[in-house]
Parts: structure tokens; C-alpha cells; sequence
């Protein structure tokens, strides 16, 4: 008796956790739906190939967004450059050697969570004065394109350290028995093993990298024409749904397309970043 009310219990726990997980599921489905249908339903028939490809007039009523459309993957593509390399190494050092230096790791992981918590207006105002004004690179695609690795940095780092730290001890030690290096083990076994959630953080900080608004604003710009090097001014997309948005009369419909096509711009970064990393460390892993 005793063991059929055990089992009864566990069951209706099980069957609880399972609605109480299905239901969240669909509740982020409907969500999800919900913003892509509206953005298709007010933005797609806006869309055609010379919106994609012309230049705005009338404050955006007019023309397209294709000089903001390469201003945008230019200011994107400098944030990954600089996060990826400089994310992914200080991940391996907090996973593979924080008992070496014990100090040095609290106090960078530290820094990497204040970093995190930083409002983005005063990591743009930060930007605006290092890069813009210190560095002397004005507002221009570099200065908005270092500022928002600035913010993508904190997230990729946790998320890629979380995958390292999941790889078995197991397979370290094998490599060991292997006789194989410590940057052999890294490079051919622990990084293609957590390449999945390497992946994930990378589709994180794309997603923080691109969407941002107020820190671009004070470093790259609100210029909308073609750029012709990475010190251009160069406006966003996230900047150019808000100016439509906000401050132009009749821009709702067109802020609607150029939103659905940040949210295609962003899922193409993203195929193309996991391929990259699949290329580079998903071989080395073979």
C-alpha cells in the first residue's frame, strides 16, 4: 500500500510539472506568433526588393533601408569581431584555470556581472566619450560597433563559461591518458562539446548587439546614407524603427518593415555566426 501511494504521489508531481511546462511552452509560442504575425501583418506589404535595397527619403515614408541595412551588419559585424575572441577567452580561463588564480577570476567575474547590470544609456554615453571623443573615432560604425561589444560581452561570456563548465571531467582526463596538450584538449574536444551553448550565448549577444537603440544613438549616428568606410556615420535598424516610430508622422507602417527585416537581419547573422564556429571547432573536434 505504502508503495502504491509512493507511486501515486511521484505521478501527480510528474503530471503537474508536465502541464506546468507545456503551458509555459505554449505561452512563449503564443508570444513569439504573436510579435512576428503583427510585424507581417502591419510590415509586409511594405516589403519589396527596392525597399531592401534604395536609400530613405521623406524621413523614412519614402525610398528603403538599404544604406541602414549595411550600416546595420557593419556595426554588428565589429561587435562580434571584438566579443567572440575576447568572450570566448576569458570563458576558458574562468572554466579551465580559476584554480591558478583564484583572485583574478572573482574579481573578473565580478566586473562581468556589474558589466551586465550597466543601463545601455550609460554604456553609450561611455562609448561616446571613449570611443567617440578619446579615441578620436567620432560618431562612426567603429565607435557604435565597440560600444555594443561593450554590452554583448558580459552575456556571451556567461553563457559560453555555463557550456564549458558542462563538459565531463571524464573527457579531460582522457585526453590526458592521450597524452594530449592542455590547448589540444581545449581546441579538439572541450570547446566542440560545448560549441551547442557556445552557439546559444553567441545568438544571445546577436540578438542584444543588434536590437540596441540608446547606445548607438551617441556613437554611431543618425546618418542614413551609404557608408563608405567604418568611420562613417551610419544609422541602425533599431535606430530607424525608432525614429519612425516616434518622431515621424505616418513612419508606423514602414517602422513595421524595417522591424521584420531586423528580425530576418538578425536570424541570418546568426546561421552564418553558427556556421563559422561549426567550421572552426566543429572539425577541429573530428
Amino acid at each position: 500500500m505504502r508503495a502504491t501511494a509512493l507511486t501515486s504521489r511521484r505521478f501527480k508531481k510528474d503530471a503537474v510539472l508536465a502541464v506546468f511546462g507545456g503551458s509555459a511552452l505554449v505561452c512563449i509560442g503564443v508570444v513569439f506568433v504573436a510579435i512576428v504575425g503583427e510585424m507581417l501583418w502591419q510590415g509586409l506589404t511594405s516589403l519589396s526588393w527596392t525597399y531592401l535595397v534604395s536609400a530613405p527619403s521623406e524621413s523614412g515614408r519614402g525610398g528603403g533601408i538599404g544604406p541602414i541595412i549595411v550600416s546595420t551588419a557593419a556595426i554588428v559585424g565589429i561587435s562580434m569581431a571584438v566579443t567572440v575572441p575576447l568572450g570566448l577567452a576569458t570563458a576558458i580561463f574562468l572554466s579551465e584555470l580559476p584554480r591558478q588564480h583564484p583572485r583574478l577570476a572573482r574579481v573578473l567575474r565580478q566586473c562581468i556581472d556589474v558589466l551586465a547590470a550597466t543601463p545601455s544609456i550609460v554604456i553609450g554615453l561611455f562609448g561616446s566619450v571613449f570611443f567617440a571623443v578619446t579615441l578620436g573615432f567620432g560618431l562612426s560604425i567603429l565607435s557604435g560597433g565597440l560600444t555594443l561589444a561593450c554590452m554583448a560581452l558580459p552575456l556571451f561570456v556567461r553563457v559560453a563559461e555555463a557550456g564549458l563548465r558542462t563538459v565531463p571531467g571524464n573527457y579531460r582526463q582522457a585526453a590526458r591518458a592521450l597524452n594530449l596538450s592542455w590547448t589540444g584538449t581545449l581546441v579538439h574536444i572541450v570547446i566542440p562539446a560545448a560549441l551547442p551553448t557556445i552557439g546559444a550565448g553567441l545568438a544571445l549577444a546577436i540578438g542584444r548587439a543588434a536590437a540596441e537603440t540608446a547606445a548607438l544613438i551617441f556613437t554611431s549616428g543618425y546618418v542614413d546614407r551609404m557608408p563608405s568606410s567604418w568611420f562613417d556615420s551610419g544609422r541602425a535598424l533599431s535606430v530607424h524603427i525608432y525614429d519612425l516610430a516616434m518622431n515621424v508622422p505616418g513612419g508606423d507602417q514602414r517602422a513595421f518593415a524595417a522591424a521584420l527585416v531586423l528580425l530576418l537581419l538578425v536570424f541570418i547573422i546568426n546561421l552564418v555566426a553558427a556556421a563559422t564556429l561549426t567550421r572552426l571547432f566543429g572539425q577541429a573536434g573530428k
